[in-house]
């Protein structure tokens, strides 16, 4: 005589747990967790990112007189580019525009959309004297370092 099997659906994650007070699949509730872990990190790095917004490739390198922003911004023109400061963060905003073509389009893989790159600087800057250049697809923003920022060396005298 055999037993019938008792098969429960799904993988272990995708079960409902309802003694657990868990009425949807495990796999939702980690993944609402992650979300939301995200959203905290982000938020709490400064670096939350508008809804649905992509975030250009970039590099921030500081110098001996000035913070230098250097993102990665193929087939974007100038006029399609917004850089702003205010305190401490820099943001550069624009778009990547869908481009006209003849036929279909059988395979895409390029952005296209919103995008916004945000950057919290660790002192103060002269606002005023902030420049923009956009050259080979490279966006450079130099932003530099208010006088009390600057290192200063000091000799040491003898006594």
């Amino acid at each position: 005589m055999t037993l019938p099997v008792h098969r429960r659906p799904g993988r272990l994650l995708e079960r409902p747990f309802p003694s657990l007070g868990w009425g949807e699949p495990v796999a939702a509730e980690f993944d609402d967790l992650f979300e939301r872990m995200n959203r905290f990190l982000e938020a709490a790095a400064g670096t939350a990112p508008v809804a649905g917004a992509l975030s250009p490739l970039a590099d921030l390198h500081e110098t001996d007189d000035a913070y230098v922003v250097e993102a990665e911004l193929p087939g974007i023109k100038r006029e399609d580019i917004d850089v702003e400061i205010s305190e401490r963060e820099l943001c550069v905003t624009g778009e990547y525009k869908e481009r006209e073509r003849e036929g279909v389009l059988r395979r895409s893989t390029r952005r296209s959309g919103r995008f916004e790159y945000r950057a919290l600087l660790p002192a103060d800057v002269k606002a005023d004297e902030i420049k923009a250049t956009l050259a080979d697809g490279v966006l450079t923003v130099t932003v530099p370092k208010a006088q009390a920022a600057k290192p200063k060396h000091i000799e040491v005298t003898p006594t």
